[in-house]
């Protein structure tokens, strides 16, 4: 898995993150996000799910728990939230969801600043880790995963 290969469908995610934002400002509740983000990447053709229960694995297994994530993008989780700061625990929550789908790629978007914040990581199945990857889709070294939150929209 090479995360390059996702940019586009990032890049067109966070566009439609960023129009959120312009449209609804920041502060709302995190529903009230997730559907208009949701509408948002309808109107633009990009086909998502919300709200969806997908399949969870323990190493090659599929297991009967499944898991909701805010939304799909075919194989990127879009996580949102809409706090005042994002926490290691809000990336510990993408990192599960991507550990335990398998997907390759996971966005952290959070509505609630006034500029708003995202994160890009890539999960790497062979060593089962989380890698922040910059805007260019680059691995960076994990020691970098709790850096300052990358501002994508003022």
């Amino acid at each position: 898995m090479d995360p390059k290969d996702y940019k586009d469908i990032v890049y067109k995610i966070i566009g439609a993150a960023m129009k959120v934002h312009g449209e609804l400002g920041w502060g709302q509740l995190e529903p009230v996000y997730n559907e208009a983000l949701h509408l948002e990447l309808l109107d633009r053709g990009v086909d998502s799910e919300r709200e969806s229960a997908l399949p969870c694995y323990y190493k090659h297994h599929q297991m009967e728990k499944t898991y909701r994530m805010d939304i799909v993008v075919g194989d990127v989780v879009v996580e949102l939230k809409s706090v005042r700061e994002l926490v290691p625990a809000h990336r510990a929550q993408l990192f599960n969801h991507l550990r335990l789908t398998k997907k390759p790629i996971g966005l952290l978007i959070n509505f609630g600043q006034q500029s708003l914040q995202g994160e890009r990581y890539a999960y790497i199945v062979e060593t089962n880790e989380c890698f922040l990857i910059d805007k260019e889709m680059n691995l960076l070294y994990p020691e970098y995963a709790d850096d300052e939150v990358e501002i994508i929209h003022e």
